[in-house]
Formats: C-alpha cells, sequence, structure tokens
C-alpha cells in the first residue's frame, strides 16, 4: 500500500502495536498549552463546537434532573466520561487542520471526522457503550448497600462512597486507557480499531505518572465546567480535545502505519523552551 505522501507500506509487516514514547509527568501541562493555542488560532470553530456539546450535555442532565432523580443525573454525568472520547472527533480535525496550515472548516472537520472513518469510529463506540452498560449494572448493584429502612449511619455512608468510588475508577480507568490516543490514532493514520485502542492502553500503561496527570488535569477541567453549570465547558471541551491530540502526536510514534489518502498529516510542535 502506497502512503499519502510516496512510502510503501506492507499490511502484512506493520506491528500490531505503534510504539509510543517515554513522557514527563510534566507534558500533559504542554499538551494543554498548545490546546489553548489551537482554541486561539480557530476560536469560531471552536466555540461553536463547545456550545452544542456544553448544550448537550446540560440537556441531557437537567432532563435526567426532571424526569428522573439526582441519581440518574449523576450517571448521566459519569456515562458522559465513557462516550466524550467521541465528541472531540471533530476537533482532532480542526487542529490537524491547524498542523498543515490549513484553513479552518469546521464543515471539512466534521466530514473528516465522521465521514471517513465511520466504521471505525462505530466499533469504537459500541465498545464504549458495552464498557457504560457493564459499569451502569455495576452501579446498581451497589444500591444493596443502602440501608433497609432508609437511616443513613455513618459507616453505612462510607461503605457506599468507598464501594462506589472504586467501581468507578476502575471503569473511568478502562475507558481512559483505552481512548486516550485512540480515536487520534484512527484520524490520523490507516488502522483498525483494535490496533488503535491496543496501542492506546500500551502506551498509557508505560506512561502511567504523566498520563495520571492528564487525566487529573481531565477531570478538574470538567468540574469546572460543572460548576459554571456547563458554560465553561464551551472552552474547556475544546482545550481537552486539542490537548488529546498533542498528546497523541507526542506519544504515539505511527510512523509504520499509512495516513490516509485524503487525510490528516501533523507533525508534532516542538517542545515549548
Amino acid at each position: 500500500m502506497t502512503d499519502a505522501n510516496g512510502p510503501e507500506f506492507d499490511r502484512d509487516t506493520m506491528p500490531f502495536v505503534a510504539p509510543c514514547r517515554q513522557l514527563s509527568p510534566l507534558a500533559p501541562f504542554r499538551w494543554l498549552k498548545l490546546g489553548i493555542d489551537d482554541l486561539l488560532l480557530a476560536p469560531r470553530e471552536s466555540m461553536i463546537y463547545g456550545v452544542v456539546m456544553a448544550g448537550v450535555m446540560a440537556v441531557v442532565s437537567i432532563a435526567s434532573w426532571i424526569y428522573g432523580t439526582h441519581w440518574l443525573m449523576l450517571a448521566m454525568l459519569g456515562g458522559f466520561v465513557f462516550l466524550a472520547p467521541l465528541a472531540c472527533i471533530g476537533l482532532y480535525a480542526i487542529s490537524a487542520q491547524l498542523e498543515r496550515k490549513q484553513p479552518v472548516s469546521l464543515a471539512r472537520s466534521l466530514q473528516a471526522a465522521f465521514r471517513r472513518h465511520f466504521g471505525n469510529e462505530m466499533v469504537f463506540a459500541l465498545v464504549l457503550m458495552v464498557i457504560f452498560l457493564v459499569w451502569a449494572r455495576a452501579g446498581a448493584m451497589i444500591t444493596v448497600f443502602f440501608p433497609e429502612d432508609g437511616q443513613w449511619e455513618a459507616a453505612d455512608l462510607k461503605m457506599y462512597l468507598t464501594i462506589g468510588t472504586i467501581v468507578g475508577a476502575i471503569f473511568a480507568g478502562v475507558t481512559f486507557s483505552a481512548s486516550a490516543f485512540s480515536l487520534p490514532m484512527i484520524m490520523h493514520r490507516d488502522v483498525d480499531s483494535i490496533t488503535a485502542v491496543v496501542t492506546s492502553i500500551n502506551a498509557v500503561l508505560r506512561n502511567k505518572l504523566a498520563m495520571l496527570v492528564w487525566m487529573s488535569l481531565i477531570v478538574v477541567g470538567l468540574l469546572l465546567g460543572l460548576v459554571t453549570a456547563f458554560v465553561g465547558l464551551a472552552v474547556i471541551l475544546p482545550v481537552i480535545g486539542y490537548g488529546a491530540w498533542h498528546g497523541y502526536l507526542e506519544t504515539i510514534d505511527a510512523s509504520q502505519f499509512p495516513r490516509h489518502a485524503v487525510g490528516i498529516t501533523a507533525t508534532p510542535r516542538p517542545p515549548a523552551a
């Protein structure tokens, strides 16, 4: 197979996992800065995308509160953690256009994000949906720790919160590991979903401290967006999406895989001095 830039690739000799680079624990702060730079370079497209996504999250959460319970609302907010990677696909395409110094087009970004890679993205979405459903079932099972008489004791509350936190952390960790670099890789290179997911998990496991910092930054950003009544998410979500793209470029060496013929070519920016 011939790459868009010329070199030939033999699929039979391609590695099952793309190698990754070792990261400094401070690398995620650089990704965040690069994400902010992309936001400033494409403010209109970024804000439109951010406002739409923040609006969807707000509507779903409010509807869950009105027609369900506060527990349902919290469950839906937790569900966004599993589905959020898919929401950033268009942002990866915008950031890639900036890397290639092309005029930014939101329409072209969405076309690149959803039309060219629809098959692999749907496989990935199915994987995330299965994880979410298992998590939701596990969360429902935790209700056995509710006191039957409705009276909370300190020990009961501590046990419930502890078990709930552990279960949520396990599923969130699995989702984060599988999605941290996989979708940017699918956008950037001609790879299947399994290769991209395994590559992502391998890179996360080999850079645990740096990825823990990155995940913490994402959680803090999402919490800031929630305490601002979802308004802050209009800015925070694009920054996170752009940052994830730059994190992929810096972490994954995908040069052994072909770029898409009409795809995204990008070169990592040099680290800030």
